[in-house]
């Protein structure tokens, strides 16, 4: 990790640049003044939410948290919803009006569960804008963003522009990934009321998918790894997240 990653530690680099990690222009004093101010204040908020929120949820791998303390989730959040961006609850995502971004804490402790490597290929699910797509990346991995969302997937395109090992992709949630595997990890940025059975079907021998399981009510963040024979699975706390459309249940009536 560089020096400014290290979780508690601010990098001068980021005082530098804006929203979305461009260079700030050069503009007059006052105007400097105050973009060099928000930035200060992002940056100590990020540091609050990864000592406040992701530490004290037993968060701590290194790397992971220096991902999200490097990563500007107010970007990656509908703008009305910007200066909430760092309070640990889901959030709209940029671009549209029914896609919502995992509340930092649970994206987090997924991510840990799913115990990425540089290197591996990962299949991003439903993450609107790319936030959790863009801390993949920042943990080495090559990561396929699947969003369904039009407005969240053109906001992805346009954050994540220029960040390697992205790939940005429009489709079905459930079906659109078919063919593009095997994937190590699978991220769900989001609750499955039905079997994932297409997703699964993509997994590597051992891959691992991780999401919030809500088929028997009581939504749970599990952990499902592919095995030489069938899958295992292993709850890893419980929760609660939006229900990705492509994983709703299907109502049944009775006569």
């Amino acid at each position: 990790m560089h020096p400014g990653s290290i979780p508690g530690e601010a990098s001068n680099d980021f005082f530098r640049r804006g929203a979305g990690g461009g260079v700030m222009p050069q503009t007059g004093g006052a105007t400097r003044m105050a973009l060099t101010t928000l930035a200060h204040n992002a940056a100590a908020q990020r540091v609050n939410m990864v000592n406040g929120q992701l530490r004290t949820c037993d968060v701590n791998d290194l790397d992971l948290l220096a991902a999200f303390l490097d990563m500007p989730r107010e970007d990656f959040v509908a703008p009305d919803r910007a200066r909430f961006a760092y309070i640990d609850s889901d959030q709209p995502s940029l671009g549209s009006a029914s896609r919502r971004l995992l509340a930092p804490s649970v994206l987090a402790r997924l991510i840990q569960a799913a115990e990425v490597k540089p290197g591996e290929r990962v299949l991003d699910v439903g993450g609107g804008a790319g936030y959790g797509a863009a801390i993949l990346a920042r943990l080495g991995a090559q990561v396929f963003a699947l969003e369904s969302d039009p407005g969240a997937a053109a906001a992805a395109r346009r954050l994540l522009d220029g960040r390697e090992g992205i790939d940005v992709v429009e489709g079905d949630l459930a079906t659109a990934a078919k063919g593009r595997g095997p994937f190590n990890v699978i991220l769900v940025e989001g609750a499955f009321a039905v079997a994932p059975d297409g997703l699964l079907a993509e997994l590597s021998p051992y891959g691992r998918l991780v999401g919030v399981d809500a088929r028997t009510g009581a939504a749970e963040a599990t952990l499902i790894e592919r095995l030489a024979e069938g899958y295992g699975r292993r709850v890893l706390f419980e929760t609660h997240a939006a229900t990705l459309e492509s994983f709703r249940a299907t109502p049944s009536f009775a006569f």
